[in-house]
Parts: structure tokens; sequence; C-alpha cells
């Protein structure tokens, strides 16, 4: 997204707390995302914002999203949902004032009123640094447990490797499910660094 850098410290935000809330709090805004998140921060973000316009890329409100929550957006008499469209640019300087959206069906561009930008997006897995050491999928996820062979969840290509969160093929891309399989991943290590050394004694 072009500019995004520029207005991170002021008007882009990844996040939609109330801390957010408030330094948006009755002006307008642009939710980026198709998703579960940015449908949440969409029906949070129009009881404070002034105007909320939520930018999904899909044809549909509920390709990616849940149901009750595509229903609670289209009800929200503050939201503006724009179908099969991509932010093509963001205009403002030091602060966004505006977000240039395009329509992937017609071409056509149009400019709305916004001083905050939240984007839900996803994000591409760091994993470049493994350099072919673990089996990734076709997206860069780190593969494990069944997908590898393995009868333990979390265990990757290389026995005593494990995986946990974010980085993981088929994770739950949520905080809380992220702490849960980096405990499970910790007793799994344990296990395997004691059954190593009963081997070896």
């Amino acid at each position: 997204m072009p500019r995004l850098d520029e207005f991170e410290r002021t008007s882009a935000f990844y996040a939609a707390t109330p801390t957010e809330a408030l330094l948006c709090h009755g002006d307008p805004v642009a939710v980026v995302g198709g998703g579960n998140s940015a449908g949440q921060a969409t029906v949070f973000l129009s009881r404070h914002a002034a105007r909320v316009w939520l930018i999904v890329r899909e044809h549909e409100l509920t390709e990616h999203m849940s149901r009750y929550l595509a229903d609670r957006i289209v009800r929200s008499q503050n939201v503006e949902v724009m179908l099969g469209a991509e932010v093509r640019e963001l205009v403002g300087h030091e602060e966004l004032e505006a977000v240039v959206v395009e329509d992937n069906r017609n071409g056509g561009r149009t400019s709305v009123d916004a001083r905050a930008l939240f984007v839900f997006t996803g994000g591409d897995p760091c994993t470049g640094w493994l350099g072919g050491e673990l089996a990734l999928d076709d997206r860069g996820y780190v593969l494990t447990g069944a997908a590898v062979g393995s009868e333990l969840a979390l265990q990757t290509t290389r026995p005593g490797v494990f995986a946990a969160g974010d980085a993981r093929s088929g994770s739950a891309r949520r905080v809380a499910a992220a702490v849960g399989e980096g405990a499970m991943a910790s007793r799994l290590v344990h296990e395997h660094l004691r059954l190593a050394y009963t081997s070896s004694a």
C-alpha cells in the first residue's frame, strides 16, 4: 500500500482498541480487510467514529467473514461497505486525510475522507530465514503434525523442532491460540529432550 509507512506514526493502525478509538473519535475512518478481524474492528469503530468505510477486496462480505458480523455491519447506519475494492493511494501530509479506493470491476477510483486507516489484511509469514530446513506450505507457513507425517501436532519435518503461532500452517491466527500452542510446544520440547537423554544414558 503506497505511503503506508509514512502514516504509521500518526494515522495507520493494525489494531482497533479503545486507545485507537479515542484517537479517531468523531472522525471518519477506513478499515481494510475482509476477514473477521476487519469485521470486528468495523463494528467496534462504528460506535466511536463518525463514519467507517470498510474496504473489502472480495465481492461478497461473507466470503471470509462470519455471517453474524456481516449482518451487523450491513445494519450499521454509519458504515459504508466497498466490495471488490482496493486502496490505491493515501492522501495527506503527515496525517491521513483521505483514501483513494479503486473498484476492481471497472477500474473507477473514489476518494473517501478518512483520518485513520485500520489495516487487517493479514501478512506474510517471516519464514525465509529457515533456508529450506523445514517443509513449508505454498504460502510459506511451516507444516506440522499430520501434514508432515508426525503424530505430534506441532512437530515439523525435523524431529525435535516444533512450530507454534501464526507462522504455523493451519493455525487459528489468534493470540490466545498462539499462546496455547507455545505452551504445548514447550512441553513437547521437554519431552523430546527427556526421551533423547534417556535413550543415550
